[in-house]
């Protein structure tokens, strides 16, 4: 797993912000779309680049400010279909108020054009979502999309996350500034979605 900004070692830091960190090459994840295919997350060795697929116009920022200025430590995990990398995940914390309980993990998705509309994305961020639930104590997991993305909206839902609201005015592109759609995933719904299949797993879903 690829971390970037500024990365504090895991001694010098409280449990509350333990980040999900794997060894570099682990699966961290494995799940199949509603077609069949399956899907892994993995942390990526050493020598390799996190891949980019910035094509569309939702990516379109112009000169960007460093990571430390914006979300601070980004951390990065591989989507692999059939052995191929073809896109990256990643997940910064964002913070409701000044006390451990209230960070939460904001995420995002790179995708490459071919593998898209193919429900690899959903099975993709509910597999992130459900790894950082179950490996760190956090309570909420959040993503956001632009208004005018339908696709990645119909993603999330599919994924199960929760459609709060519009965060008006929240993004500036190339283009001028645009309105979000935020969603999230609580500890309780994946808590709630497990106990529907498997009552025995509730526990084991719920525990950091």
């Amino acid at each position: 797993m690829t971390s970037r900004g500024v990365d504090p070692s895991a001694a010098d830091r409280p449990k509350h912000e333990f980040d999900g960190a794997a060894d570099p090459g682990t699966v961290v994840a494995q799940g199949e779309t509603h077609r069949g295919v399956a899907v892994a997350l993995r942390a990526p060795l050493p020598d390799e680049s996190r891949p980019s697929f910035s094509d569309t116009p939702y990516n379109d920022f112009g000169p960007r400010l460093p990571v430390a200025y914006t979300a601070g430590v980004v951390h990065d995990l591989f989507v692999e279909v059939a052995g191929r990398v073809c896109g990256s995940v990643s997940w910064h914390s964002t913070h409701y108020g000044p006390n451990a309980g209230s960070l939460a993990w904001n995420i995002g998705i790179d995708l490459a054009p071919d593998v898209r509309g193919q429900g690899i994305g959903s099975t993709t961020q509910r597999l992130l979502a459900e790894y950082l639930l179950s490996v760190t104590p956090q309570f909420r997991v959040e993503a956001s999309t632009d208004i005018a993305n339908t696709a990645e909206q119909r993603a999330l839902e599919r994924a199960g996350f929760t459609r709060e609201g519009i965060l008006r005015g929240a993004q500036e592109r190339t283009d001028g500034r645009h309105d979000l759609v935020c969603y999230s995933l609580l500890r309780d719904d994946l808590t709630a979605t497990v106990s529907s299949r498997d009552p025995s797993a509730v526990a084991a879903a719920s525990s950091p």
